[in-house]
């Protein structure tokens, strides 16, 4: 790498090409000598440079911004390039809706504007082109208020940029920056308060306000600025650097901004609700982060409110741009510009990603990364940190969301796995004090579970000897459940049937060997039943010694179960035969269920059905294991259509440019074809022959690849149509299933519609606000608190087990509508119309309706 883009990469931090010099004022002024020397030779390759560094690595915007007006005195014409370049490159992002790139952007307008590069009335005309569109959006008679979404952010990203140059414009541009200042609080008075009771990582059980009195993101947001306003916008988590230089900044010529434009307001489109209006600007201007606020305040006594939400906005840039570099990651989040801890701010911020809702903005793993990178990089402080947020956590884990209390399970041990499963699991041991149901109890049992499959079962049972009794949690030992093993009635026929069949596979016969052998030999002697269950039960336990063996035997003999599973209810068996083989092994279960759903054995309808069967709905407060098949089905189904779709996208452009060399090829034919001539009435080749030979076969070529697209194309988009009726048909079944199990107990335990039960009303009151109790590591304390009824611990657990089976069923129910929302929307006439009718439980209806962002009026 040159020294220009060295130096310019690394600007901020103490390394190597600053002499490990970590002052700012000396860095600037070795990277402007730099840059200024390489101005004339490289100034096209500077430009872009400087702009991608100060995109994606935003929170090093206050140096690059000094940069510049530095720059700006030597060389106007390159610093007049560069404000065109961030202009139109904002105005692209406005047009496609990036809201990192206009949030960003916008940041760096601010920045430049301190250093006196731009104008301060041109980044108020900005911020006032933004308010204008936001209040316009809101207006019930000429905006459309289901797109309030988008106009927060515009309102969000005004907000934010104040923190960077917030006291210049008030200092430069009084009048105008209060104007601003007006509108917004204008704005905030007739916007409609946002309440994402369904999106909320802790659930709220007496929500008889509905988040009202709660300030929603932007409300706090404007809360925050209010008080640095109040303390004269004093920001310790902002670098200034442009002041060490201010009376060389003074002296440069300031440029004016081009105008911008907001695009057009989204048209308030017939036949389509609000609500799915809603939820698709929901999707495309999401919420960055939901505190989770699990510390106790004294961790943050000394980070002002302001400089809260700064330092938030450094982590999730530094998360976002540096996504594919977790060393890198790493190294940037313990190093931000700022002068004091914030470690315990650093864990909140990344577990708000891990357990944001719909959906984290990267795969979970991502922060399983970072997380153990962060504990290498601050041995002696970050490894406590993150195990009080676990602590703190497992203390409402009854209040968590269930899909954050599964993410929470996966991430909990894959991370011990990475530290030799070491954690003191004393401190949870009196979780088998609990009823099977508590969730606290179920926690640890699925976290010890999923390290088993991690790891071996050994290992995990030595991980726990410090608290003993914990085993009793750990899943069965024991391999397979074979039927027909060697001790198990040799003297019976469907023994020998099992033996024989092995030997046809270990013989290598084909399928449809086997297949005759059945029809010939098994069936006119034995039942179906009896043949289904040694054939299923045969094959899987060939299977059973690796996940290559299974796929091998899928494979081969997949026509064989096939013949004996044609119908849903013939499925729905070899799905219990599945689970009673591999009842030891919840692993194993999902996997041979997902496999055999790939290979078409099993369809997903099936899936739904033995998962909501008797045996499996007794456990879903108690077991995640129907629940990983489920999610698995749910989602194989959905990554189909997903697929489908991508393939159709692909295809149509590369008709697009099908249909163009069509057209080329045959205007190249028809020129030259223009210039036979006739001789005594025969055609004369005007052109070369061997030239037009190979016009045509251009010509012909291209056609053919044209109709050859056009088929694959009319292909999948009839896969896509039968994939969509499936999925239409799998979500309406999901939901008649969910409503089928859930309606009795609903209306035996919760018959006024709310969550306090009969009787248990003062029982089922949870504490979830006072965390000032909580102890969370181990520093200068005598020890974590544990959250023990028996010892005065303030998570008691006092409900039955119908109360939390609900509780849990319907915690489940919200997060697969909340997960596959979009597709959802699509069917929600059929949903309303055949699930969501006027009899239904009401605290089924917002569990549906939370996880569509619905109103509860809207029906």
């Amino acid at each position: 790498m040159s020294g220009w883009r060295s130096l310019l990469l690394r600007i901020g931090d103490k390394c190597p090409e600053y002499a490990g010099n970590p002052d700012f004022k000396d860095q600037i002024e070795t990277c402007f000598g730099s840059v200024r020397r390489e101005l004339e030779h490289s100034g096209d390759d500077i430009l872009p440079f400087l702009l991608q560094c100060a995109e994606q690595l935003p929170h090093k915007i206050p140096l690059y911004g000094t940069l510049v007006g530095l720059l700006n005195l030597e060389n106007e014409e390159f610093v007049r390039k560069l404000v065109e370049s961030t202009q139109s490159n904002l105005q692209d992002a406005l047009d496609t809706g990036n809201c990192n790139s206009i949030r960003i952007l916008l940041r760096f307008l601010t920045v430049l504007m301190c250093s006196k590069v731009i104008q301060s009335s041109s980044l108020v005309v900005v911020f006032e082109t933004l308010l204008s569109s936001a209040a316009t959006t809101v207006d019930e008679e000429k905006g459309n208020p289901a797109w309030q979404a988008r106009a927060d952010f515009y309102i969000t990203c005004i907000l934010s940029c104040l923190p960077w140059g917030g006291a210049e414009l008030v200092e430069q541009v009084p009048e105008e920056i209060e104007r601003v200042m007006v509108g917004i609080e204008a704005y905030l008075s007739i916007r409609r308060h946002v309440s994402d009771s369904g999106f909320s990582v802790f659930e709220v059980i007496d929500d008889v306000d509905n988040g009202q009195n709660e300030k929603d993101f932007l409300e706090d947001l404007w809360g925050r600025i209010q008080d640095l306003s109040n303390r004269e916008w004093k920001v310790d988590s902002v670098p200034r650097p442009h002041l060490s230089f201010e009376a060389q900044l003074v002296a440069g010529k300031s440029l004016d901004f081009g105008p911008i434009s907001c695009p057009e307001q989204p048209e308030i489109l017939s036949g389509i609700t609000p609500g799915r209006q809603k939820h698709e600007a929901d999707l495309k201007y999401p919420q960055r982060i939901r505190r989770l606020n699990i510390f106790p305040a004294s961790k943050f006594e000394d980070i002002q409110p302001i400089d809260r939400f700064v330092v938030e906005e450094y982590l999730l840039d530094v998360l976002l741009f540096l996504n594919g570099c977790r060393k890198e990651c790493a190294s940037y989040m313990v190093g931000l510009p700022v002068p004091f801890r914030y470690e315990y701010l650093m864990a909140e911020t990344i577990f708000s990603q891990l357990l944001l809702l719909p959906q984290p903005p990267f795969k979970p793993i991502y922060y399983t990364l970072v997380i153990i990178d962060l504990c290498k990089a601050l041995p002696g402080a970050f490894p406590a940190v993150v195990a009080g947020a676990v602590r703190a956590l497992f203390d409402r884990i009854a209040d968590l969301d269930m899909e954050c209390r599964t993410r929470l399970i996966l991430w909990f041990s894959h991370h011990l796995s990475n530290f030799q499963f070491i954690w003191p699991w004393e401190e949870w041991a009196y979780v088998l004090e609990l009823p099977k149901w508590a969730p606290q109890r179920v926690f640890v049992q699925e976290v010890l579970e999923r390290e088993v499959r991690l790891s071996y079962w050994d290992k995990i049972k030595q991980s726990i000897e410090n608290a003993p009794t914990l085993e009793e949690l750990l899943p069965p030992k024991g391999g397979p459940n074979f039927k027909y093993g060697a001790d198990d009635g040799t003297d019976q026929p469907d023994h020998a049937l099992s033996v024989e069949l092995s030997g046809m596979v270990k013989g290598r016969q084909t399928a449809r060997e086997v297949i005759s052998w059945m029809d010939n030999n098994v069936l006119p002697v034995h039942s179906l039943e009896i043949t289904r269950t040694v054939v299923i039960q045969t094959l899987l336990d060939i299977g059973s010694k690796s996940f290559t063996h299974l796929i091998t035997v899928l494979e081969r003999y997949g026509q064989v179960i096939a013949k004996l599973c044609t119908d849903e209810d013939q499925q729905v068996t070899l799905i219990s035969e599945i689970s009673s083989y591999w009842k030891n092994n919840g692993q194993m279960t999902s996997i041979a269920i997902d496999r055999m759903m790939g290979y078409r054995l099993i369809s997903n309808l099936a899936i739904v059905r033995w998962v909501f069967s008797s045996a499996n709905v007794d456990q879903f407060h108690t077991s995640d294991r129907p629940w990983e098949v489920l999610r698995n089905a749910v989602s194989k189904t959905y990554n189909r259509i997903c697929d489908l779709r991508k393939d159709i996208s692909t295809l149509k452009r590369s008709l697009t440019l099908a249909e163009e060399a069509v057209s080329k090829s045959q205007s190249e034919l028809d020129l030259a074809e223009s210039k036979l001539t006739l001789l005594d009435g025969e055609p004369v080749v005007g052109e070369n022959p061997a030239k037009m030979k190979r016009l045509k076969a251009n010509a012909e070529k291209a056609k053919e690849d044209e109709v050859s697209i056009c088929e694959s194309l009319e292909a999948k988009e009839a896969l896509l149509a039968r994939a969509l009726d499936e999925n239409e048909a799998l979500f309406l079944s999901l939901y008649k299933n969910f409503l089928s199990v859930l309606a009795e107990p609903l209306h035996d335990v919760f018959a006024d519609g709310t969550l306090r039960s009969s009787g248990q009303a003062d029982e089922m009151t949870i504490d979830l606000e006072d965390t000032s109790a909580m102890e969370v590591d181990k520093d200068n304390e005598e020890g974590p608190k544990k959250s023990n009824p028996q010892n005065g611990g303030k998570s008691e657990y006092n409900l039955g087990e119908t109360e939390q089976w609900c509780l849990s069923t319907l915690g489940y129910l919200k997060a697969f509508t909340r997960q596959y929302s979009s597709e959802i929307w699509t069917h929600v006439g059929k949903l309303d119309a055949t699930v969501l009718t006027e009899d239904v439980h009401p605290l089924f209806r917002k569990a549906i309706y939370c996880g569509l962002r619905r109103p509860m009026n809207d029906f």
